[in-house]
This record gives structure tokens, sequence and C-alpha cells, in this order.
């Protein structure tokens, strides 16, 4: 992605290609930061890198056996 201040929900759905119905459930829990301005609610560039850093890996291994 860019280095925006500043992503709309609509954004970091497509920035973790993920539907934007996942973005609003990780907003509304808390596990994702976001602000309001106006009507529209946005995510700062640093809280979705946060976000994704702190995404737990899951070895290739693991994976494998969840077949």
């Amino acid at each position: 992605m860019e280095d925006k201040m500043l992503y709309t929900l609509t954004d970091v759905a497509a920035a973790l290609s993920v539907g934007r119905s996942k973005v609003y459930e990780l907003v509304r829990c808390g596990a994702l930061p976001s602000v309001r301005i106006g009507g529209s609610r946005w995510v700062r560039g640093e809280d979705l890198a946060t976000y994704v850093d702190s995404l737990e890996l899951v070895p290739a291994a693991r994976l494998a056996g969840a077949r």
C-alpha cells in the first residue's frame, strides 16, 4: 500500500484481502483502531501496520495438517 496517513475501511479490506464486513468486525471489537472524521470511519496507516504485525504466523506444517 501507499504510505497514506488514513485509509478508508474499503481500502483496508482490499489491503488485507478480506471483505468490508470483516474490517467492520475488527473495528467494532477493537482489534483495529479507527478514527471518525465527519460521517466516515478511517484507519490510520500506522494502526493498520501494527495490526498486520500482530497477526500470528502459521507455520506451513500446521497448514498441511489442517486438511
